[in-house]
């Protein structure tokens, strides 16, 4: 949610023309790796569910047991099914057309990774990433602790958790009004959205991803008790993976209206332009 409002948090200098240096060398570097990686992860993870998609609950799942959610098709129909409410995907998930067909798929291969249905190539590309994914989230973390990012430019104080303070800043988003001069920092929803991904859901994609893995289930059989079997892990995942592409869209959708070229420039040369007063 880099843009109303958007951060002034790690200044360490004034600069001129009112600018200020605002993002720091390994934000600015893990910024960029972990994009990437969301990317080739978010991909050729859809190309690991396309050899199952459904989620269940608990510790088992297959074809004859009642999934709560499935992506399917029922002749030329694709649908998604989410308990009992059923909808019409046709052309979108499901099913597709291709060169004069239909492919039933339950994501299409312009949105995985590869293209065409490779579950053991899906899965490579997937597990080599997400050690990249897991290690950036850990260095990125130790580093903010110990540069004092977190609790200093992330941490709410107790007056923005109010609930007239809150109040206010959810209108200000609503009426797209932006702070400026001196005062345009992270506000209170940036801060919590920033930390419920930082410290919670990113850190549940890891967890969840290793709770798939038989090796780890037998090293940490402590995981399959957190989630309630590997088929809620999976389920949770597949879930979380689907709340931060939510925030991936609302993050893009605030740099664009808070200025591109600003937002942009700054996470590549760590300077930010304030908006004038």
């Amino acid at each position: 949610m880099s843009g109303v409002a958007t951060t002034g948090g790690e200044r360490s200098g004034q600069g001129a023309g009112g600018s200020v240096r605002r993002h720091r060398l390994s934000t600015r570097i893990w910024h960029w790796v972990n994009a990437a990686t969301f990317f080739v992860m978010l991909m050729s993870g859809l190309m690991v569910f396309n050899a199952h998609p459904r989620l269940y609950w608990g510790q088992y799942g297959a074809n004859a047991d009642p999934a709560w959610l499935e992506i399917g098709s029922d002749g030329g129909r694709g649908y998604l099914r989410v308990g009992s409410a059923v909808v019409d995907t046709s052309g979108v998930l499901g099913t597709q057309a291709v060169d004069g067909g239909v492919q039933r798929r339950a994501f299409p291969g312009w949105a995985t990774i590869p293209g065409s249905y490779d579950l053991a190539l899906g899965r490579r590309w997937h597990l080599t990433f997400a050690w990249l994914f897991a290690g950036g989230l850990a260095a990125y973390g130790c580093r903010s602790l110990a540069n004092g990012h977190l609790w200093r430019d992330l941490l709410p104080a107790r007056r923005e958790l109010g609930l007239r303070h809150l109040a206010g800043e959810v209108v200000g988003h609503l009426a797209l009004r932006f702070r400026r001069g001196e005062g345009a920092g992270y506000n209170t929803l940036q801060k919590l959205a920033y930390l419920a991904v930082l410290a919670g859901l990113m850190p549940l994609m890891v967890l969840t991803g290793l709770t798939m893995s038989p090796a780890m289930d037998a090293a940490w059989p402590w995981l399959l008790d957190l989630f309630g079997g590997r088929q809620s892990a999976r389920a949770i995942h597949f879930v979380v993976a689907a709340l931060l592409v939510l925030f991936l869209l609302v993050h893009l959708a605030m740099v664009v209206l808070a200025g591109p070229l600003n937002e942009i420039r700054s996470m590549v040369t760590g300077w930010w332009r304030l908006p004038e007063e």
